[in-house]
């Protein structure tokens, strides 16, 4: 039976204990990362929605790697958004400068109505790399 590992980056394990869920989960050779949003070291929404969606990018960032990886791992994306025809124009370029050379990861977006306060959110899977 596989087991699962909960992985936490560095400073920010107290919100996740206070929401009761882990950051990421290790499963076999698969990390299966919790939705990350644009929060600000105390947890809030950060109110602009370019930094936020660059928050959510860096907190992603940081979860991939306590976990030993890198978004190049990432096999699978979700994002969710509370406006993408609006946000789309932002969005796009932080996107673009944060996914890395192709092959792309596979990507589905999903326009929302409520995000807990946020307005972009995003959950990946990725394949853990191999040890020597």
């Amino acid at each position: 039976m596989t087991t699962r590992t909960a992985i936490f980056p560095a400073g920010r394990q107290a919100l996740y204990e206070i929401n009761r869920y882990s950051a990421a989960i290790r499963s076999g050779d698969l990390l299966f990362v919790s939705g990350q949003v644009g929060s600000r070291d105390d947890g809030s929404p950060e109110p602009d929605f370019a930094k936020q969606v660059q928050l959510a990018f860096n907190n992603l960032k940081a979860v991939l790697a306590a976990a030993g990886c890198s978004f190049d791992d990432v096999v699978d994306v979700t994002s969710f958004h509370t406006d993408p025809a609006a946000q789309w124009e932002i969005l796009a370029p932080i996107r673009l400068a944060e996914i890395g050379a192709p092959p792309y990861p596979n990507w589905t977006a999903v326009g929302v109505n409520w995000l807990a306060g946020f307005d972009f959110e995003i959950k990946v899977i990725a394949r853990l790399p191999q040890t020597a």
